[in-house]
């Protein structure tokens, strides 16, 4: 059995993510800033939010319609997509 760090066997998912935290301890701060930054922007100005969550896809098209037609379901929408893409 090949060990990735003393004493931590490769392939249990459970040790692989302790590894992956000793050696990333800030990933997941990074993580909720980048997700509040997204936030900001999409009340700012939403597709620009959507944007930095999918890029061009449908959503970021969907996202300009629906600002066009109200700014508020443009926001709502953008929340909603940076929520569900962030877990």
């Amino acid at each position: 059995m090949s060990h990735a760090i003393e004493g931590v066997p490769v392939g249990n998912p459970a040790s692989e993510a302790a590894v992956h935290a000793l050696a990333c301890p800030c990933d997941h701060r990074y993580s909720e800033m980048s997700n509040l930054i997204r936030v900001l922007l999409a009340i700012l100005l939403p597709p620009v939010g959507v944007f930095f969550t999918v890029g061009f896809g449908g959503a970021f098209w969907l996202n300009i319609l629906l600002t066009i037609l109200g700014y508020i379901p443009g926001i709502v929408h953008a929340v909603w997509i940076i929520a569900r893409h962030s877990r």
